[in-house]
């Protein structure tokens, strides 16, 4: 009866420790989205890190977490944050990866970055800002007719986006920049070719010239009269 009685103190004791916890969890949240939103992200810091120490589950806290260490330039932790939370993002899975892929699309990792915009985009196809940062890093990496689609896809989700008029003179520049360059192309080729073409003949015209002198030098020979027979002629006693 003793060890009954003992268990389910045990019991209430680590439920009671565990909503302790949560409630200090939550009040470090409080004060540390208060300085958030106040601007003062290196006095929100301390209060976000404690809020996810004792709860790492609080995902909203991470989310925070993450945006002041990109705010003080320390993109390492600010990955390193959204990766632990990342599983379990739950609705907030896609704001995760986006997030993450902001910090390495910062970093200079586009592959990355790419990788973490799709993965926004998959967890919420409607989320129109995944599609324009994704745009973005494809541009870096050269990937120009994906780079359109996604704008194109922004500006669907986005009609009335601010950034309406500049992503449509970029989708312009890009169609643009892609005719030119098939212009260059082809007009390298037609260069290549006539280079080509040009030093076919030149090897044809030395060809000839070559195998003319030959002739001539054949005709030459042809014209002696027979070949002396040496040999017949002196014989040794």
């Amino acid at each position: 009866m003793n060890s009954t009685k003992t268990l389910a103190c045990s019991f209430f004791l680590v439920f009671l420790f565990s909503g302790l916890t949560e409630v200090q969890s939550q009040a470090s949240f409080v004060r540390g989205e208060e300085l958030f939103m106040q601007n003062r992200p290196q006095e929100a810091l301390r209060y976000l890190q404690v809020a996810v120490s004792e709860d790492p589950a609080h995902v909203q806290a991470f989310l925070y977490l993450g945006i002041v260490y990109l705010q003080l330039n320390r993109v390492d932790d600010a990955i390193a944050a959204y990766t632990q939370i990342l599983p379990r993002g739950g609705l907030e899975t896609a704001r995760i990866a986006f997030n993450l892929g902001n910090a390495y699309f910062i970093r200079g990792d586009t592959i990355l970055a790419r990788q973490y915009f799709t993965r926004a985009i998959e967890a919420n196809p409607a989320f129109a800002s995944a599609y324009l940062n994704r745009a973005n890093t494809l541009i870096r990496t050269g990937d120009l007719q994906e780079a359109i689609r996604d704008y194109e896809t922004y500006l669907s989700l986005v009609p009335a986006s601010p950034q309406r008029e500049q992503v449509t003179r970029l989708i312009t520049f890009i169609r643009e920049e892609a005719v030119a360059e098939e212009q260059r192309r082809f007009m390298a080729e037609e260069a290549a070719r006539a280079e080509a073409e040009r030093r076919r003949l030149l090897l044809q015209e030395v060809s000839d010239s070559i195998h003319s002198v030959v002739e001539g030098t054949m005709g030459l020979s042809i014209g002696v009269d027979g070949v002396q027979d040496f040999e017949s002629e002196f014989e040794l006693e």
